[in-house]
């Protein structure tokens, strides 16, 4: 049993010594690396840890604490409804939403990618996100709420699938 308490604590301290391999978690000015980190952050973590990082990122009044990667946002513009409502809030999901848009579109300038980053499987990929976020944040709503909530996801992520390209 000692043993075995010697080797676990040493695999431990080999383990936080070694900096991280994952490739979402190394940004490095390249293109595999921040395409990445922006797919990682947009598919792989929760909505809650998503705004987290964008909290750390961002810092107030939106000033950058992070130049590398578009974190600005106009959480979702919707003209005549804004982002929230009396049955829901999409601040969240849109905030996911624009950095998904931004940085695709921005690697795609930045790497030259002829529409590796950027096209249509990738949009609508960061589109049903959206939606997902959207409705996610709708099951967290009072039962009442919940239909109104729902009507307003499928209407944004409408709204998204038909104005923005490509």
């Amino acid at each position: 049993m000692r043993r075995f308490a010697r080797v676990l604590v040493a695999v431990t301290s080999l383990l936080t010594a070694v900096p991280s391999a994952h490739p979402a978690l190394a940004v490095g000015n390249n293109a595999v690396n921040d395409s990445a980190y922006v797919q990682h952050l947009v598919f792989n973590v929760t909505l809650s840890q998503f705004s987290n990082t964008a909290r750390t990122r961002v810092g107030l009044q939106g000033t950058a604490g992070d130049t590398w990667f578009d974190w600005s946002t106009d959480l979702c513009s919707a003209p005549l409804v804004g982002n929230t409502g009396r049955s829901f809030n999409f601040t969240e999901p849109c905030r996911r939403h624009d950095f998904a848009y931004r940085n695709t579109h921005l690697l795609e300038r930045r790497y030259g990618g002829g529409g590796q980053f950027w096209n249509s499987t990738s949009r609508k990929r960061i589109d049903l996100q959206f939606l997902d976020d959207t409705k996610a944040h709708c099951a967290s709503r009072s039962i009442f709420d919940r239909p109104s909530c729902y009507g307003w996801a499928y209407t944004f992520y409408g709204a998204v699938r038909l104005v923005a390209g490509p």
